[in-house]
This record gives structure tokens, sequence and C-alpha cells, in this order.
């Protein structure tokens, strides 16, 4: 499972306040913390900031990676902001994300064409929201082949189908878990990832919730995922569903958190 650590983003009160203070142990405390606890991006956003988001996006990459050796997932629609984060990243980054959206596809396109950086790729159009396996799949295919046309290589694309709320349609974690299986299947060698909290919006013992989703998302094939990596139940329950679904080498990472301590007796 390739985690994306989703703690530093400006929509968080803490987070925003560090990044006006321009305090600087804050964030890479928190950088330091997703790291250690398994991370493998960390995610920065600093989309509330309307007129300032390049120049914070960019001090965070700086900031961040001057402590972790970790690629960053720049997480933002907007090329200006983007392009100015990509000015100082070190390593190969991940784009957090391209749509099928025609302003956020045509602005970022040509900043993702041709390279080798990690592509999230959205299940939304200008429609809206997909609510079906089909909605999502014909996004899918038309967003995944404009990637592969403008020189993206398959590896390098994490679709996104999108979670929605159950609470609102009892059908819809369902469809997501459906749609991650239909993608891994049309195109062999790709990724999937989500930010997957959405899943128990409005319900009672989220935390419970989402821990259930991921391991059946896991079965699916989803092996991308945007989370709290210090949520020690959740990496656990990741890393158990992944020994289970076949996608742990004799079970060594299973073995090596039990060693670390990390499950339960």
């Amino acid at each position: 499972m390739i985690i994306i650590g989703e703690l530093i983003n400006a929509s968080r009160k803490a987070i925003k306040a560090a990044i006006e203070a321009q305090d600087t142990a804050a964030i890479q405390q928190v950088a330091k913390d997703q790291a250690e606890a398994g991370a493998d991006y960390i995610d920065v956003n600093a989309g509330v900031f309307v007129g300032k988001e390049p120049e914070y996006l960019k001090w965070l990459v700086e900031t961040v990676q001057a402590v972790v050796d970790k690629p960053c997932a720049i997480d933002s629609p907007d090329p200006a902001a983007v392009e100015a984060a990509l000015s100082v990243h070190q390593g190969t980054p991940m784009i957090n994300s391209i749509s099928l959206e025609k302003e956020r596809y045509e602005r970022l396109m040509p900043i993702v064409a041709g390279t080798d950086m990690k592509v999230i790729a959205l299940c939304m159009s200008d429609k809206g929201m997909p609510r079906t396996v089909d909605d999502r799949m014909k996004i899918a295919d038309e967003l995944v082949g404009g990637l592969l046309k403008n020189n993206v290589k398959i590896e390098n694309i994490f679709v996104d189908p999108l979670v929605q709320p159950i609470s609102v349609e009892n059908n819809f974690g369902v469809e997501f878990i459906n749609a991650i299986e239909r993608i891994v299947a049309a195109y062999p060698g790709i990724h999937t990832a989500c930010g997957l909290s959405n899943i128990s919006y409005g319900l009672p013992a989220r935390k419970f919730l989402n821990q259930t989703f991921m391991t059946m998302a896991i079965a699916k094939g989803l092996d991308g995922a945007i989370i709290n990596p210090l949520d020690q139940r959740m990496m656990s329950n990741i890393i158990a569903a992944e020994a289970l679904a076949g996608k742990d080498n004799f079970c060594m990472n299973y073995l090596k958190a039990y060693r670390a301590g990390l499950f339960d007796s």
C-alpha cells in the first residue's frame, strides 16, 4: 500500500496557523511524525490561501523536505502553485490531482505530460460527482486515455474513483469498491488511490467504518490511500488486509509489523 500522509493541509486549523506564522518547527514535526509512521508521500496543501498559495506551497515543500527523505504529494488544482512547488521539489513528486473537469484538465495536463511524476487522476467531470461504477469507468477511461496519450506512464497513474458517504446513499460504498476492481482489471499496471474517510461522513464511530471499508477496498485492488498514518489501527488493518489479499510475500510486512508491536496481542 502506498501511503500518502494527509495531515499537512491548510484546511486544518493548526496547519493553517503554522503556515501563516511560517512556523517551520511545527510543520516539520508533522512531516517527521508521518514519515516515521510509514508515509511514502507527504501531502502538502495550502489551498485556503487565495493569492498566496504558490508562495506557501513552495515554502511547505522546502520545509518538509529539509527534514524527511520523502517526496511530496503536491495538492493543488492551480498550475501556478504546482509549478512553484515543483521548482524546489527534490526527487519525483506526486501531483494531487488532475480530473476531467475541462479547466483543471487543460491547465494541469501540460505540467504532467511527458514527465515521470506520479499523478492522481480524480474521477470527476464537469457533470459532477459520479454515482455508479459505470459513471466512474466512463470518466476513468477518458482520463487515463488522455494521460497515456500525453506520455504519462500507466504505472505513474493513480485513479481515484471518489469515495462518497453511505449516509447519503447506501450503495455508494459498494459502487466505489466495485469501481476499484473494474479499473484494476481494465488497466494492468495502474494504481488506485483515494481519500477514504468521506465514506463515514455524518455517521457515528467513523474510524471503525473507515477501517473496515479500507480492508474491503484492498481486497478489490486498492493500493494507495490518502490517510492519517498516525492512526495506528488503520495502519494495522492495512497491513493485515494486504497479507490476507495475497499482496505481502511470505507475510514479511505483517511479521515485521507484529515484531514492532503494531498489533494488539
